[in-house]
């Protein structure tokens, strides 16, 4: 994140608010999945198979795998269909709009899909090289990176370089509390708030996108 300019730190920060958000409402709604933290899915997946909770396992496997197609499904747009982040941006709206509808009309599963395959999509939407470089709801490899320049900002390095790492773990704790409180007050209808962020951050993407261009004009 320390290479990219404020705008795009911004919006990285946006996504994990988000990505937060989203996946408290899952969370609250499904009774413990998750459709951002695969880390933790994938001890779920592990847990349940000792216990020989073989139905929930494969529930579990499959939502890592929706995990999957979702960033699949990202990097095909993005590599397709440029501007990239915009619509990337415009696919994560589209898929969370669906969820809300499933969301709405108490369609779990299918709900619960969509979100997976937004939550995997919105990670694609920054890359270079073909590769993803800001990871949305990566948390560990942020903390990591956290420490990391916190260790180098104390042994007389870069004295900034860990600020952008900070916000971005915070937005996304505050993204899963304010969907936690959204899933108590507005209920099968909290997800339509997920859906108008993300496409009001993919009009943000075009903005400051079309401002580049016409400077690099």
């Amino acid at each position: 994140m320390r290479d990219y300019s404020r705008e795009h730190i911004g919006l990285a920060v946006s996504l994990s608010c988000l990505s937060g958000y989203v996946d408290a409402t899952a969370f609250m709604a499904t009774g413990g999945l998750f459709v951002s933290f695969m880390s933790g899915n994938s001890t779920r997946l592990s847990v349940s198979l000792v216990e020989n909770r073989f139905n929930y396992g494969a529930l579990v496997l499959g939502v890592i795998g929706l995990f999957v197609l979702g960033v699949m499904l990202g990097t095909v747009v993005s590599r397709r269909y440029p501007p990239r982040k915009v619509n990337v941006l415009l696919t994560v709206g589209a898929l969370l709009t669906l969820g809300a509808v499933g969301h709405s009309l108490a369609f779990t599963y299918f709900s619960t899909a969509c979100m997976v395959l937004g939550m995997g999509a919105v990670n694609t939407v920054f890359q270079r090289d073909g590769e993803v470089s800001i990871g949305i709801s990566y948390m560990t490899g942020t903390l990591v990176k956290l420490g990391q320049n916190l260790a180098g900002a104390l042994m007389g390095g870069e004295k900034e370089t860990w600020w952008p790492y900070a916000l971005h773990w915070l937005a996304l704790v505050m993204g899963a509390v304010i969907g936690a409180r959204a899933h108590y007050l507005l209920r099968p209808h909290s997800l339509w708030v997920g859906a108008v962020a993300a496409f009001a951050l993919a009009r943000y993407a075009r903005r400051f996108s079309a401002d580049r261009a016409a400077t690099a004009a």
